[in-house]
């Protein structure tokens, strides 16, 4: 009798669980059609509301929820039309089937990727701030958006002298909160706002003492991102003794506006739509958005179909690829209207020793700068908790409660790279009683350094010289070491070089669009911070600074999206798509020694799978000569070729009467900067052709040769070979045909460049042989 209770109790409970995950609200994002709004309603809101309200679950419990909220907590008007919503599994199925209806998102959590790089870079004299290249473009009125975690208005960087008023075009708020007043925007920060419904709805009520439920910027991530695009120039800036110099946007002329879309918990996806959809009707003109949730197909990305929708508007959308790498298809934002930022080295550097006491010097990396300095007249006791076994081990990564003070006090500790953040890992031996700490890259992180702002004296090093620190300890019972600090170097050789974090190609949703699109400067990144965190952001971090070094592809994104700043302010005419053709087609492939660029990972030469078009080059992008042209309506035909229904295009449509008018051959031919070739498992012989368009942006008159690649498997053709403009925007088409001779195992990678004597407009090629199923 008691085991069928048992089993009736469970069944009952089994029922009540499932009735109440039916019935349990969640955000969505429900994608509507615009123009089908019956003449009956006044405006879209209402006929939104009436659609969540003919929805609505009738259960007793649901109708007393309904009493007591609004379901709505966003209507999306410009780059995206529908709204967010609070609903129930019940209530999505009833909706979906609704006229009117296009598509419905889940919310989804996104994360954040996380000044010497302007005179690397090419945009001002090494000697002087003054007259630098991008500051004669000041009187451009460029807006630029920042998705992010706010800003932090007293820096020095968002310091707006010397600016002209707010262009009138400008709709923007500055909306105020706990720690933002009116007055903390300026003619530099001309725009801050705050999105936190979808938030809320997934954690509940944001913690205001906790976190600021403004436009402050408690995090720094956002005020780090905000100054790379646009601060303005600040002498002396650095971080702790570190990186001296003057640190200033790549487009010191720009205006920022900050969209605080992440907050401590994350970035929900309802939120991030409605910041998109805000700053294009705000009138911004590019978006940099330095995170990322991970890939899901074009129709079901929400940022994705946003992004479309600012595209049209004109608005360049600039996104970290993400710090996956080097792990291959590890990128998110692969869509070929958003312009998809990796990372790259830059030619600074702030090294730090480790002499062992077999007199072995090995040279790492550290932004370390506190009281507990280590003697270098001395040597400290080493030890490492992990072994030699393959198997991994809690404690040889440092990570809390793993360490044994009675063994690691007074002693420098060796801690692998993985699974906790970096400066935790020396918190947690500072806590057991450590004086020191050696920090090892394993295999996932090849002979990358990151310079971090320690808690303790501690140097990061490269997987060998980690093994080779761990064999000496493991076999020397009287192991000892002691680390030194050496500040800032520059002119490190070689650089830029591709940063292992940064994640790679290939763009697996479509082989054809190569990715990422583009790196730049992303390891080490000088730049203003929040006043409230310190540089570690680790809580019991309580030091307080200016400016900090950061490193990631959320900091490489604002690179471009400042430059992209920076063409817009000499072309104002031109679209998102030649922008971003002028940033791929001027990029370089080859580092400061005059060789091929190279993967931190691996030291190997890196391809267009890690590096895109290569390392931006924002002298030469202002002056392209050609540019690769794509209409909106070009991007819908992209659409068109990858095999999605009515209904899934219809999420890009935007009106009933977009239609596909199959103007591709192939998905190839889209008008990309890059081009990516695949060959399906056919016998040797098969041939591929691609169409390009260039638009004539340089001289008037001007005649181009075109040089290709040799490939080994491949032979390629290019027709016409000379291209002769006559005029300023002409147009003019080019075919290649690519013919296979001998299939290859492996993807072959190089380029086609047209030539003029002044202008250098390459496209990277990828040729890819599908193995046999």
């Amino acid at each position: 009798m008691e085991k069928m209770s048992c089993i009736l109790t469970c069944f009952l409970l089994s029922i009540v669980l499932s009735t109440n995950a039916e019935f349990t609200k969640k955000t969505y994002i429900i994608q509507m059609d615009h123009s089908a709004k019956p003449d009956i309603f006044s405006n879209h809101l209402e006929w939104y509301s009436s659609k969540v309200k003919s929805v609505l679950s009738r259960s007793v419990e649901s109708d007393i929820d309904n009493n007591e909220e609004e379901r709505i907590i966003y209507s999306y008007n410009t780059a995206f039309h529908g709204m967010a919503a609070k609903l129930s599994q019940e209530e999505v199925k009833k909706l979906e089937s609704e006229a009117g209806v296009v598509a419905i998102f889940p919310e989804t959590k996104y994360e954040l990727h996380t000044t010497r790089s302007p005179y690397f870079l090419g945009l001002e004299p090494i000697q002087s701030s003054n007259n630098s290249f991008s500051e004669k473009l000041v009187n451009h009125d460029v807006i630029v958006g920042v998705l992010d975690t706010g800003v932090w208005p007293e820096s020095e960087s968002f310091n707006d002298a010397g600016m002209k008023p707010v262009p009138s075009h400008w709709k923007g708020a500055c909306e105020t909160g706990r720690g933002f007043r009116n007055h903390h925007c300026n003619k530099k920060i001309v725009g801050a706002r705050i999105f936190y419904h979808g938030y809320e709805a997934a954690t509940g009520k944001i913690d205001e003492q906790a976190d600021y439920k403004s436009p402050r910027d408690q995090d720094g991530h956002g005020t780090h991102t905000a100054a790379t695009v646009a601060g303005s120039p600040v002498r002396g800036a650095n971080l702790l003794g570190y990186a001296y110099g003057t640190a200033r946007g790549m487009a010191p002329g720009a205006r920022i506006a900050a969209y605080k879309v992440c907050w401590t918990g994350g970035c929900f996806s309802s939120d991030i739509l409605s910041a998109v959809d805000t700053a294009v009707a705000d009138g911004v003109n590019v978006l940099s958005i330095s995170l990322g949730g991970g890939v899901s197909s074009y129709n079901h990305d929400s940022l994705a179909v946003a992004a479309f929708g600012a595209m049209e508007k004109g608005v360049f959308v600039s996104c970290s690829a993400g710090n996956s790498g080097p792990d291959p298809v590890s990128l998110t934002n692969v869509s070929p209207w958003i312009t998809t930022v990796g990372a790259s080295t830059m030619d600074r550097d702030f090294p730090a020793d480790v002499s062992l006491g077999n007199g072995r010097k090995i040279i790492g990396t550290s932004l370390y700068k506190g009281k507990s300095m280590l003697s270098t007249r001395k040597q400290y006791p080493l030890v490492y908790m992990g072994g030699n076994s393959s198997s991994p081990d809690p404690r040889s990564l440092c990570l809390e409660g793993t360490l044994d003070r009675r063994v690691v006090t007074g002693k420098i500790v060796i801690c692998d790279r993985g699974i906790s953040p970096r400066v935790q890992k020396g918190q947690v031996v500072k806590n057991a009683g450590g004086v020191g700490m050696i920090l090892t890259n394993t295999a996932a992180n090849g002979e990358e350094l990151v310079a971090d702002c320690h808690l303790l004296p501690a140097v990061a090093v490269g997987e060998k010289e980690g093994k080779e620190i761990k064999q000496y300890v493991l076999t020397n019972k009287k192991a000892s070491a002691t680390l030194a600090f050496l500040n800032t170097r520059l002119g490190i050789k070689p650089s830029p070089i591709v940063a292992a974090f940064s994640s790679r190609g290939p763009n697996f949703l479509t082989l054809e669009i190569l990715k990422p699109d583009i790196v730049a400067p992303g390891v080490n990144i000088l730049a203003a911070w929040s006043g409230v965190t310190g540089p570690s952001s680790l809580s019991t971090d309580h030091r307080r600074v200016k400016f900090n070094i950061l490193s990631g592809t959320s900091m490489s994104c604002p690179h471009v999206s400042g430059i992209a700043a920076l063409i817009k302010a000499k072309h104002p005419d031109w679209s998102p798509a030649a922008i971003k053709s002028a940033i791929m087609t001027t990029a370089y492939v080859h580092d400061n020694t005059i060789k091929p660029l190279r993967d931190a990972s691996s030291a190997e030469i890196s391809t267009p799978y890690d590096h895109g078009a290569g390392h931006i080059n924002p002298r030469k992008a202002l002056d392209p000569g050609l540019v690769y042209d794509i209409a909106p309506q070009d991007y819908f035909e992209f659409l068109c070729t990858q095999k999605l229904s009515p209904s899934e295009l219809g999420v890009f449509a935007k009106n009933s009467n977009r239609i596909c008018k199959h103007t591709l051959a192939s998905v190839g031919d889209l008008n990309y900067p890059a081009i990516s070739v695949v060959f399906p498992e056919k016998i040797t012989g098969s041939v591929s052709t691609v169409h390009r368009t260039v638009t004539n942006v340089g001289p008037a008159v001007s005649k181009y040769h075109v040089i290709v690649t040799p490939f080994k498997g491949t032979v390629v053709k290019v027709e016409p070979n000379t291209l002769n403009f006559t005029r300023k925007y002409q147009k003019l088409s080019y075919k290649i045909s690519f013919k296979v001779t001998t299939r290859q195992s492996e993807p072959e990678f190089g380029g086609l460049v047209w030539k003029d004597g002044v202008h250098k407009v390459r496209s990277p090629i990828v040729i890819t042989y599908l193995p046999p199923m």
